[in-house]
C-alpha cells in the first residue's frame, strides 16, 4: 500500500514562534519530564531547590513548605531574597525576571552561587508557566516587594510594598494549572519524603513541612546534624535488618570548590542501597560520582583481603564489584561547579572529573579506616567473602541449569512451558500462570502465536531471604529464570529477555496476591530490569460472573459487582470465582487474555528506597514490621468473601 501524499501546504506560514513562556505550556514535558503526578510534584522541588540553593551558599537556615487548604503550595525561606532592582538586559524588575524569562537566574558564573542544583535558569519560570498563578512576595536589601502571575503573564506588576526590618528571604505560592496536570492534588508524603531528603544533604538545615489541608494540620519538622551518617542510619533502620557493625563510616574529600561526602554502612541482608545526589538533586541513574565509589571499593576491599590472607595474593584471586556491594547502605553526595547533567530532570551526573576526585578521596580515607579498625575491617572482608563463594557457587549451579546445546541464549526451556510461534520480543507475552487447572485453560485459550504459558506449581520461593546460589538452585524459580532467557543478578542481561511482556496471572484471592508479591520480590531483587523497563504486569481476572437471561457480565471487584447488578435491575445470578481454574478457555480469554478486552496493570518503580523498605518488611524474617505496615495500610485492602 502506498502511502498518499501530504496535500496541506508547507510554507514560511507554517512556522511558529512561540514567545516568552508559552513553549513551556505547549511543550511542559520538555521542562519537568511528565504532566503526571511526578511532573506537578518536580514543580515543588523546583521552587525548593532555590531556597536549598540559599542554604548551600550560607544564607539560609530555615525553609517553610505549607499545603493550602485551596490546593495550592508555599514555599518560604529566610534566605538573601531576590536583588530588587531592574535587570540591565531586559529594562525590568529583576524579581520579575526571575519568574518570566526562561535561563535567568543567579547561577550562570556571575558570583551568585558558586554551588547549585537549579543551573539551568527555568525552575522558577516554568513553575510560574504551568500555574494557574502565582504570588511572589520578596524582602531583599531592607525593602519588600510583591508581584502576581497568571499563567506564566503578569496580573499585578511588580511593587515596592515597604520595609523588610531585620526579615529577609523569598515567599511564593503557586496553583498548579488544572489544564495542564491530569492531576493537580499535591500528595504530602511524596513531598515529605524528598525535604527529608534534603534534611539529610543539608545537615543542620530546618525543614518545616506543613498540609493545612486538615482541620488538625499536619506538620513534621526535619533537621539532622548528623547529615549523611543520619541518612544512612534512617535506611537501615527502615530495611528491618541487622546490622553487620554498628558505626557508620563516613569519608569526606575537598579539591578546590568541589567537595564529596559518603556514608556507608553493611548489613546482614544481601541487596545493596546507593543513593547518590549531585548538588543536593538525587542522580537516580547514577553517574561518575558513583563510578568513583564503586571502583574505590572493590579496590580497597580487595587489597585489604590479599593483607590480612584472605585472598591469595594473585592477579586472579579478587573481589567481584556485586559481592563487595552485597548488604551495602551508601549514600554519595558530591558538590561542585558546573555540574553537567543529562537533562533538566538531572537523572545522572556526567562530569569526568568527579569519577576521579571521588574515587581518590575514598581509597585514602577507607584504607585509613580499615588500618585504625581492624575489627570492623575483618566482618566486612568475611562479609565479602562468603558473597564471593557463594557466587562461585551459584556459577555452578546457573551452568548446572544450561543446555549443553546452548540452545535459546544458552538455557534450556522448562519442560511446562508452552512457547509461542512468535520470535519479535516486541510482540511476544508470557503468562506465568498459578496452577496446573489455570495453566491448562490458558494454554488451550490463548493465541499462541503470541502468548507464552508457564504454569507454576505452588508458590515460589521467598528470595528476600535467599542468596544467588540458592535462588538457581530452587526447582520453583529455575523454571522462570530458564523461560525468560535473560539471566538474574551480576549476569542479568536485558537485551537478552525472550518476551516484551511478562504477565503474573494468578486467582484474585489472598493467595493469589501472595504469589503475585513472590514474583513481585523475585523480579524486583534479582531481575530490576525488568521493572525499570515496563515489562512486568499484573493480570486482572474477575472475581465474579453475573448472569441474567443470556447476558453475562463479570466484575472484578465488590464494587464493580454491586454496580452491575444495579445496572441490570438485580435479580441476577452471580457466581463468584475460587480461581482461575474455574474458568472455561473461552471465558479466560475474553476477560483476561484477550489484549482487545482484558485490563492488565504495569509494575513500575517510583522510589527505589521505598520499594526496597516495603519489600524488606513484608518478606523479611521480622515480624513486627510485617504486622505493622499491614496495620497501617489496611484501609487500602477491599474486603473480599472468603
Amino acid at each position: 500500500m502506498t502511502e498518499q501524499p501530504v496535500t496541506q501546504e508547507y510554507n514560511e506560514e507554517q512556522i511558529q514562534v512561540l514567545k516568552g513562556l508559552e513553549a513551556v505550556r505547549v511543550r511542559p514535558g520538555m521542562y519537568i519530564g511528565t504532566t503526571s503526578t511526578n511532573g506537578l510534584h518536580h514543580l515543588v522541588n523546583e521552587i525548593v531547590d532555590n531556597s536549598i540553593d540559599e542554604a548551600m551558599a550560607g544564607y539560609c537556615d530555615t525553609i517553610e513548605v505549607n499545603i493550602h487548604k485551596d490546593g495550592s503550595l508555599s514555599v518560604r525561606d529566610n534566605g538573601r531574597g531576590i536583588p530588587s532592582g531592574i535587570n540591565a538586559d531586559t529594562g525590568k524588575p529583576t524579581l520579575e525576571v526571575v519568574f518570566t524569562v526562561l535561563h535567568a537566574g543567579g547561577k550562570f558564573g556571575g558570583g551568585g552561587y558558586k554551588i547549585s542544583g537549579g543551573l539551568h535558569g527555568v525552575g522558577a519560570s516554568v513553575v510560574n508557566a504551568l500555574s494557574e498563578w502565582m504570588e511572589v512576595e520578596n524582602c531583599h536589601g531592607g525593602k519588600k516587594s510583591t508581584e502576581r502571575f497568571e499563567r506564566g503573564e503578569v496580573a499585578r506588576p511588580f511593587e515596592e510594598v515597604g520595609d523588610c526590618g531585620d526579615e529577609h528571604g523569598l515567599y511564593v505560592r503557586f496553583m498548579p494549572d488544572a489544564t495542564i496536570f491530569e492531576d493537580v492534588v499535591f500528595d504530602f508524603e511524596k513531598i515529605l519524603k524528598r525535604m527529608r531528603e534534603q534534611a539529610f544533604l543539608n545537615a543542620g538545615i530546618k525543614i518545616i513541612v506543613t498540609d493545612l489541608r486538615h482541620d488538625e494540620p499536619l506538620t513534621e519538622t526535619l533537621c539532622y546534624e548528623g547529615g549523611l551518617k543520619s541518612y544512612v542510619e534512617y535506611i537501615n533502620e527502615r530495611k528491618h535488618c541487622d546490622l553487620l557493625h554498628e558505626d557508620v563510616i563516613y569519608i569526606k574529600g575537598q579539591k578546590g570548590d568541589m567537595t564529596a561526602e559518603i556514608a556507608m554502612q553493611y548489613n546482614t541482608a544481601y541487596d545493596e542501597m546507593i543513593i547518590s545526589f549531585a548538588n543536593n538533586m538525587a542522580t537516580i541513574d547514577g553517574g561518575m560520582h558513583e563510578t568513583g565509589f564503586k571502583t574505590a571499593l572493590t579496590k580497597v576491599t580487595t587489597q585489604y583481603a590479599k593483607k590480612i590472607k584472605v585472598l591469595k595474593d594473585t592477579d586472579k584471586d579478587v573481589f567481584d564489584g556485586s559481592d563487595v556491594r552485597s548488604g551495602l547502605t551508601a549514600v554519595i553526595s558530591v558538590k561542585l561547579p558546573d555540574a553537567q547533567f543529562e537533562s533538566q530532570t538531572k537523572a545522572k551526573l556526567g562530569n569526568s572529573e568527579v569519577r576521579t576526585f571521588v574515587n581518590a578521596i575514598v581509597t585514602t580515607k577507607l584504607e585509613e579506616f580499615f588500618e585504625e579498625n581492624p575489627d570492623t575491617a575483618r566482618l566486612i572482608i568475611d562479609k565479602i567473602y562468603e558473597e564471593k563463594c557463594a557466587s562461585e557457587r551459584a556459577r555452578q549451579a546457573r551452568d548446572e541449569s544450561r543446555n549443553r546445546k546452548g540452545a535459546l541464549e544458552s538455557f534450556s526451556l522448562p519442560g511446562k512451558l508452552a512457547d509461542c510461534h512468535e520470535r519479535s520480543v516486541d510482540l511476544t507475552e508470557l503468562f506465568i500462570v498459578e496452577g496446573d487447572s489455570a495453566g491448562g485453560s490458558a494454554k488451550d485459550g490463548r493465541n499462541s502465536r503470541f502468548q507464552a504459558i508457564l504454569p507454576l506449581r505452588g508458590k515460589i520461593l521467598n528470595v528476600e531471604k535467599s542468596r544467588l546460589d540458592k535462588v538457581y538452585a530452587n526447582q520453583s524459580v529455575l523454571p522462570i529464570i530458564q523461560a525468560l532467557g535473560c539471566g538474574i543478578g551480576p549476569d542479568f542481561d536485558i537485551n537478552k529477555l525472550r518476551y516484551g511482556k511478562i504477565i503474573i496471572m494468578a486467582d484474585a484471592d489472598v493467595d493469589g496476591s501472595h504469589i503475585r508479591i513472590l514474583l513481585l520480590t523475585f523480579f524486583y531483587r534479582f531481575m530490576r530490569g525488568l521493572i525499570e523497563g515496563g515489562h512486568v504486569y499484573s493480570a486482572m481476572p474477575p472475581l465474579y460472573k453475573i448472569v441474567k437471561g443470556k447476558n453475562t457480565y463479570y466484575a472484578y471487584n465488590d464494587a464493580d459487582r454491586d454496580r452491575i447488578i444495579e445496572e441490570i435491575g438485580g435479580a441476577g445470578r452471580v457466581d463468584r470465582y475460587k480461581g482461575l481454574g474455574e474458568m472455561s478457555k473461552d471465558q479466560l480469554w475474553e476477560t483476561t487474555m484477550d489484549p482487545e478486552n482484558r485490563t492488565i496493570i504495569r509494575m513500575t518503580i517510583e522510589d527505589a528506597m521505598q520499594c526496597d523498605e516495603i519489600f524488606s518488611a513484608l518478606m523479611g524474617d521480622k515480624v513486627d514490621p510485617r504486622r505493622e505496615f499491614i496495620e497501617q495500610n489496611a484501609k487500602f485492602v477491599e474486603n473480599i468473601d472468603v
